[in-house]
């Protein structure tokens, strides 16, 4: 019988499927599986490169070779970012056993690719981590700030998960496939830090084993580490810590909020102590312009992956402040009421601030983010 001729249940699964979220990758991806294929000859693999709508044409490049070779396969998302949801939506899309986690910029060593599989497979253990802290590892040609940014995360990590990992940051990584079906929905797919996330959403303690490797130079491309993957970060800390009854959009947005008190206290501090303006007119334009600082925050770091541009942004500010405006009329309407009701002044104070806090975060996450918000 001829190959085209086998019925479809002639054909067994991958052993090995190997996940590559990228995002600007073009340069790399055609290196990168050349590399796969020769790393993993013998065995019985497949590669699923998850693009985020990349504007390079990543996607593209991967579906080239993907018509090439029936083991490359490309999950393209539409709408949506982030290193960590690309990487689990990459991993439930095999039904291979075994399944490996590796960046798309060439800066992991897919040499180690077959080590770690024997190990996973020889040992009773649930992960293979590939450490760039021990011994015969390294972080390659990273400079003194971008070291200690690594080390001082490593460190928030490691007060996360009781487990003893030398590199809690990595990116670089197989498990078995039972272990992610077994903890997926308690992931919070927030970032970039994936086996973190792993790690802290297990429902039991992970056995695992690092092994060492040196941290690559980036070949093409630029580096996605900027100030809103370090919140996003955070954020996946902070909800690891508090639990999933929290949504993490909202602790984000709050925090923002917070920070858009201290802008308002000081642009009406300018307007009316220094400038003589009216204190009406500086309270008004202190509001306007906290409200602005918000939504262009909230823009770039909480709703990051559904960030508005261009003609998007006008629309999305005026639906902001209107819901924000509407929000602090029903702050100071729960806040007198309560107050009038001789219940405690802070109590009155902080019901309002809540209430006002939900509201805008619910109708801003409809109206002002409402394409594919959730």
């Amino acid at each position: 019988m001829s190959e085209s001729n086998r019925p479809p249940e002639s054909y067994p699964p991958p052993e090995l499927a190997v996940i590559v979220p990228v995002y600007n990758e073009a340069g790399n991806i055609e290196a990168l599986t050349e590399r796969l294929r020769h790393s993993l000859q013998g065995l019985d693999w497949e590669l699923i490169f998850v693009d985020d709508d990349s504007p390079d044409g990543s996607a593209d490049r991967a579906q080239e070779i993907a018509r090439r070779d029936r083991r490359v396969r490309v999950l393209r998302r539409i709408g949506r970012r982030g290193l960590s949801s690309a990487c689990i939506e990459g991993m439930l899309a095999t039904v291979a056993p075994y399944l490996a986690v590796l960046d798309g910029d060439l800066q992991h060593d897919e040499t180690l690719l077959p080590s770690m599989l024997q190990t996973l497979k020889r040992e009773e253990i649930d992960i293979v981590i590939g450490s760039r802290y021990l011994e015969g590892g390294g972080l390659g040609t990273w400079d003194r700030r971008r070291r200690s940014m690594s080390r001082f995360a490593g460190r928030l990590a490691r007060t996360l998960v009781s487990a003893d990992l030398r590199d809690p940051m990595s990116g670089f990584f197989m498990l078995d496939s039972t272990l992610l079906h077994g903890c997926v929905r308690n992931l919070s797919g927030i970032g970039f830090k994936i086996l973190l996330d792993i790690f802290a959403s297990s429902p039991r303690p992970l056995r695992f084993r690092e092994i060492p490797y040196i941290f690559r130079e980036r070949r093409a491309g630029e580096s996605k580490l900027d100030n809103a993957v370090l919140w996003e970060y955070l954020l996946m800390l902070v909800q690891k810590t508090m639990g999933s009854v929290v949504p993490v959009r909202f602790i984000g947005f709050s925090l923002i909020g917070g920070s858009g008190i201290v802008v308002h206290i000081v642009v009406l501090w300018v307007l009316f102590r220094f400038m003589g303006a009216s204190f009406i007119a500086g309270q008004a334009v202190a509001t306007l312009v906290a409200m602005t600082t918000n939504f262009f925050l909230n823009n770039m770091l909480t709703y990051r992956d559904l960030r508005l541009r261009r003609w998007q942004l006008l629309r999305g500010w005026l639906s902001f402040v209107l819901a924000c405006s509407i929000g602090a009329i029903a702050n100071i309407g729960i806040a007198t009421y309560l107050f009038q009701a001789d219940s405690y002044w802070v109590i009155s104070a902080f019901a309002g601030i809540l209430v006002g806090a939900v509201w805008n975060y619910a109708v801003t996450a409809v109206y002002t983010w409402r394409h594919k918000a959730g």
